[in-house]
C-alpha cells in the first residue's frame, strides 16, 4: 500500500463511528464524502450471506482497512457481547478471520482482553497461525495506561511488541489507537522503535476531561496532540490508512451523551471527519 498519488494520507472510517447506519448505507456514505477506505466491523453484516456486501464494497473502490471482528479479544471483556471461555472466543476470532477475509482488510483487529497473560497469548498465537496459512494480518491493539485492567493486559506499543515478538508470527503486527496510545510515557520513540510492527492506525480527537471510553471527538478536536503523532507516523515510514475511528455514546452503551457524534448525519460526519484528519496532516511538520 502507498500514499495517495497528491501527496495526501489515506484516510478511512472504521464503521463503528456511523453506529446506527447499515453496511450498504456506510459504504455509499464512505465513497461519496470522497473517503480512500472502510474500516469493516463484522457486526454490520448480520448473519449473512456476505456475497451482495462484498460486491457493493469493490464497486465502490474504497479499500479496506482493519476490519473488526464481533469477538475482537482472546479473554472476555465489558459491555461486548460473546462467549464467556476464552477457547470459545478464539474459534469466533477465526471464525470470523475467514469471514472477513472476503473483505480483503489491511488487518483484521484483536486484543487481548482482561486477565491472564498467557492464556491471552495462547489464543493469540493459534490466532495468528491461521491468519498466516490464508495470508491474512493480525493487528493486535495495547490500550494505553487507562482503562488497563478492564480491557487489556498491554498498555504500550512496546508491551505489544513483546507479544509479537514471542509469538513470532509475520502474519501477526500492532493496531496503534491514537486514543488509548496519546499519552504513552516516550510515545514517539516508541513509534520509531516499533514502526515496522504496526499493521493498521485509528486516529480520533481526545476530550479532555474524558467522560467514558466512549467518549471520543473527531481527529483535530480536543487534546490527543494528533498533528505530532501524524508527523511521528509519517517519518516512521507509515503509509497504510488513518482510519477514523470514533466512539460518541448516544446510550448504546450505558452513557447517553447530549452532543454524542454518533446522533450526527453521517455523510455530515464524515466529510467533517476527512476534513478535520487532512488539516492535522497538514500541520504534521509543524507540530514535529
Amino acid at each position: 500500500m502507498s500514499r495517495e498519488p497528491d501527496g495526501l494520507p489515506r484516510v478511512s472510517v472504521s464503521q463503528v463511528s456511523t453506529l446506527a447506519a447499515g453496511f450498504a448505507d456506510d459504504v455509499q456514505t464512505y465513497a461519496a464524502a470522497g473517503l480512500d477506505g472502510i474500516g469493516v466491523w463484522e457486526m454490520k453484516l448480520g448473519d449473512g450471506p456476505d456475497d451482495e456486501a462484498v460486491a457493493l464494497l469493490r464497486a465502490s473502490g474504497l479499500g479496506s482497512a482493519t476490519a473488526v471482528p464481533n469477538v475482537p479479544s482472546i479473554n472476555p471483556l465489558p459491555l461486548f457481547p460473546g462467549p464467556a471461555e476464552p477457547r470459545e472466543r478464539t474459534e469466533a476470532i477465526l471464525h470470523s478471520l475467514h469471514r472477513l477475509a472476503a473483505f480483503g482488510p489491511a488487518a483484521v483487529l484483536c486484543f487481548t482482553g482482561p486477565g491472564d497473560r498467557a492464556t491471552a497469548v495462547r489464543g493469540l498465537r493459534e490466532v495468528a497461525a491461521e491468519a498466516e496459512r490464508i495470508g491474512q494480518t493480525i493487528a493486535l491493539e495495547p490500550f494505553g495506561p487507562e482503562g488497563l485492567e478492564e480491557w487489556s493486559s498491554l498498555s504500550t506499543l512496546g508491551d505489544a511488541a513483546e507479544v509479537v515478538e514471542e509469538i513470532g508470527s509475520p502474519a501477526l503486527g500492532i493496531q496503534f489507537d491514537a486514543w488509548h496510545l496519546w499519552n504513552t510515557p516516550d510515545l514517539l520513540d516508541e513509534i520509531e522503535r516499533h514502526a515496522h510492527l504496526i499493521a493498521g492506525v485509528h486516529v480520533s480527537g481526545r476530550r479532555e476531561p474524558t467522560r467514558g471510553w466512549a467518549d471520543r471527538v473527531l481527529p483535530g478536536d480536543g487534546a490527543a496532540g494528533l498533528p505530532v503523532l501524524l508527523g511521528a507516523l509519517d517519518r516512521a515510514g507509515w503509509d497504510g490508512f488513518y482510519d477514523i475511528e470514533v466512539f460518541s455514546d448516544n446510550g448504546s452503551f450505558g452513557a447517553a451523551y447530549p452532543d454524542s457524534l454518533w446522533d450526527v448525519d453521517g455523510r455530515k460526519l464524515v466529510e467533517r471527519g476527512r476534513r478535520q484528519l487532512l488539516e492535522c496532516w497538514a500541520e504534521r511538520r509543524v507540530a514535529a
